[in-house]
């Protein structure tokens, strides 16, 4: 038996989430709806004017990879996070964020002379998710940061598409999955957000490779990465290069693709005020649910559950006990 279900890699950010209006938009000509990487004083210019006019929501730890490790760790998951932050007063707090969650780390290198990563979450009024994000320290990821010891000791690596805007940080996720393959390891990614499908496509692609074992999108990345402008096309599109897959579809729910079928996932009706790290959770109640043996339609149902709750509340994570509710929901539902 594996000592780690999935050994993570990612970019460690502190979010800073902030209601806004529609209109904020269109006043500092923000793209809505998207991931962008800004520089630190760009980043630091909307933080002040955003603190003045709405204040912050929430700080919390982040990081797609992350959120989606703490999601598994809080259903009963072990795991294993590579990430890079700085010996600064964020990154003190993002360690305190990890905790005592069953979440181990790369604590002998994790920590260099610089900046935090951090993330400005802005939240409209529709419950979408815009983010300005600067990687800070987070940028410098490199495969010397990665414990292959534990890598060999995961029944899964999961790679966040975040890390094809870093050079060191392409390399350092090329050198894990290939590292992955060869030691008979599983290979798990998310695209994380369609700005990498619109604008790093090519570097996408060099991850992927000659393919993975499982891959998380939304039906918008699925569709930009294929080409296609429809779900089932892009689907056969995707069979070449994903051996299973999971797509989520918002108000309808997910599909699945176990290798050999199809299966259609309900989605929950809520009335949602923030999907910052929705996508995040599915993968990470997924992947708890088939590294212990419950099988592509109970993970499904119970990764489709827990975003539901996720994106009912402000923040991309849950506190342990909720995961403990949906979980014992998902018992007795699935």
């Amino acid at each position: 038996m594996k000592k780690y279900q999935v050994f993570g890699v990612g970019n460690a950010l502190v979010d800073k989430e902030f209601e806004v209006d529609d209109e904020f938009f269109a006043e500092y000509q923000i793209k809505k709806g998207l991931m962008t990487l800004v520089a630190h004083e760009q980043q630091q210019y909307l933080l002040d004017i955003l603190r003045k006019r709405v204040g912050v929501k929430k700080r919390a730890g982040g990081g797609s990879a992350a959120n989606t490790l703490y999601a598994l760790s809080q259903f009963g998951g072990s795991a294993y996070f590579a990430c890079k932050i700085a010996d600064d007063e964020p990154g003190d707090f993002y360690l305190e964020q990890l905790g005592h969650l069953n979440i181990e780390t790369n604590t002998d290198s994790l920590r260099e002379v610089g900046t935090t990563g951090r993330c400005l979450v802005m939240v409209s009024p529709d419950a979408d998710r815009t983010m300005h994000t600067y990687l800070g320290v987070s940028e410098n990821l490199a495969t010397e940061d990665l414990d292959f010891d534990a890598v060999k000791d995961s029944e899964y690596i999961y790679i966040e598409g975040y890390l094809v805007t870093s050079r060191s940080g392409k390399k350092a996720v090329i050198d894990l999955k290939k590292f992955a393959e060869e030691n008979g390891v599983k290979t798990a990614m998310t695209f994380s957000d369609p700005s990498m499908l619109e604008y790093f496509p090519d570097d996408v692609n060099d991850v992927l490779g000659s393919g993975v074992d499982l891959l998380f999108c939304n039906e918008t990345e699925a569709l930009l990465w294929s080409g296609k402008d429809n779900i089932e096309d892009a689907c056969e599109v995707m069979k070449s290069t994903a051996r299973q897959f999971a797509i989520t579809r918002g108000v309808e729910g997910a599909l699945l693709y176990d290798g050999e079928q199809y299966f259609s996932i309900a989605p929950h009706s809520v009335d949602a005020v923030d999907t910052n790290g929705a996508g995040d959770m599915f993968a990470g109640a997924f992947l708890y649910g088939i590294t212990a043996g419950k099988g592509f339609v109970y993970s499904g149902n119970l990764a489709s559950l827990a975003s539901s709750v996720v994106v009912s509340n402000f923040g991309p994570r849950l506190n342990g006990a909720m995961h403990g509710k949906i979980k014992a929901e998902g018992v007795v539902r699935f």
